[in-house]
């Protein structure tokens, strides 16, 4: 019996959302950039805790397979965000969603 299996799967399920919706409540209600990104890494390894979980309760391997494929992907995604958001920051020295949304106009 693995230590995964041990712990009530709906722990898993109840922290994961809890999880996500820290992150959507951040994204939603907060104007940095940089905290926008970090809410939206929180919502993708809530949704990677889930998958695990889940994967380990079957005794299936593709979902944890799968969260690696998720994770790469978010490591791409934050360095293209990363590097857009120092883009902005050097010329605007402002990293405020408001301030950059004065800039459409």
């Amino acid at each position: 019996m693995s230590a995964i299996q041990v712990v009530p799967i709906h722990f898993y399920i109840l922290l994961s959302a809890v999880l996500f919706s820290i992150g959507v409540l951040g994204v939603l209600f907060r104007r940095n950039a940089i905290i926008i990104l970090m809410c939206i890494e929180l919502m993708l390894n809530a949704v990677n805790l889930l998958l695990v979980a889940f994967s380990s309760y079957m005794s299936d391997a593709a979902g944890q397979v799968f969260v690696f494929f998720i994770m790469a992907v978010a490591a791409a995604e934050v360095a293209v965000g990363l590097a857009i958001l120092m883009m902005i920051f050097r010329n605007t020295k402002s990293t405020d969603i408001e301030f950059l949304n004065k800039l459409k106009h």
